[in-house]
């Protein structure tokens, strides 16, 4: 009896185990399937990889491998001067930290406009676009806008003075200059306004000389350029005849009558005059 009972038990078992095993196969295949169902649905992205920030990076601080990370990126939408390879990013035999322009965030992908060249400093002469001079302009409270600028801003630049003896005139002279420096701060992140003593402009050297003769012989003015626009102003000139609607009287220069020269001769009792032509 006992034998019986032991032989059904392990019949039992055995029914059990091979129905568990059939159990674990199906929901296998079941869940195989689903997955080669939904990887078929995804769409399929193109990945590359890019570095990008481990923590938030500040105006000025330098970055070094540490603070910095490989993360996969969509190829479609990379952000242009990204950097994908660690010698493009800290080439060797070069100093091993770039300085931080631009502030950034962590998770945010490096670029090139935001860091400096390795072992460089954030000076100015780092934002200077190739073939372009620094050039400081001396302004005020009036002059430079009330402390609304900051290094990236664009500016037009006006001239005040007298030339040749006319009245004193406003004139612009350059448009869309951009601004790379105010003061000694050349932060663009700076939102705090400051009363600036002096801005620094980028321009060619054909501006350069310009704006040291007319900052030499007159006042300079700024004028702040919107973020969005990128129309360059025209020509433009103001004395103070235009600025009070005075008109300049025209002086109309009256003609000389023609000179006539004569000569008298005796006829007779007749004195007859004859047109010569005049010697003087």
């Amino acid at each position: 009896m006992r034998m019986v009972f032991g032989l059904v038990l392990v019949l039992g078992l055995g029914l059990a185990g091979f129905a568990v095993y059939m159990a674990q196969g199906y929901v296998s295949q079941y869940e195989s399937a689903l997955a080669k169902e939904r990887a078929t649905r995804a769409p399929q992205v193109e990945l590359t990889q890019i570095y990008v920030a481990k923590r938030p990076l500040r105006y000025g601080e330098q970055m070094k491998a540490e603070d910095v990370a490989l993360v996969a990126w969509p190829k479609a939408v990379l952000p242009e001067g990204a950097f994908s390879a660690p010698e493009a990013l800290f080439p060797e035999g070069k100093p091993p930290f770039r300085t931080v322009l631009r502030a950034m965030e962590a998770k945010e992908p490096l670029l090139a406009v935001k860091v400096t060249e390795p072992g460089a400093d954030a000076g100015i002469t780092s934002r200077l676009t190739k073939g372009m001079r620094a050039f400081a302009i001396s302004v005020d409270v009036s002059s430079g806008v009330s402390g609304f600028l900051r290094p990236g801003d664009r500016v037009d630049i006006y001239w005040t003075g007298a030339a040749q003896g006319r009245e004193k005139v406003t004139k612009l002279i350059e448009s869309t200059v951009r601004l790379i420096a105010v003061d000694q701060t050349a932060d663009e992140d700076r939102t705090k306004p400051i009363i600036a003593r002096t801005v620094t402009v980028e321009a060619d050297p054909r501006q350069v000389a310009a704006l040291a003769q007319a900052q030499s012989t007159g006042r300079l003015s700024l004028s702040l350029v919107g973020a969005e626009d990128d129309v360059a102003a025209g020509t433009v000139e103001i004395d103070q005849n235009e600025l009070l609607g005075i008109e300049k009287a025209q002086v109309i220069a009256e003609e000389e009558p023609e000179k006539v020269c004569t000569i008298r001769t005796r006829r007779g009792s007749e004195v007859v005059e004859m047109p010569i032509p005049c010697t003087n």
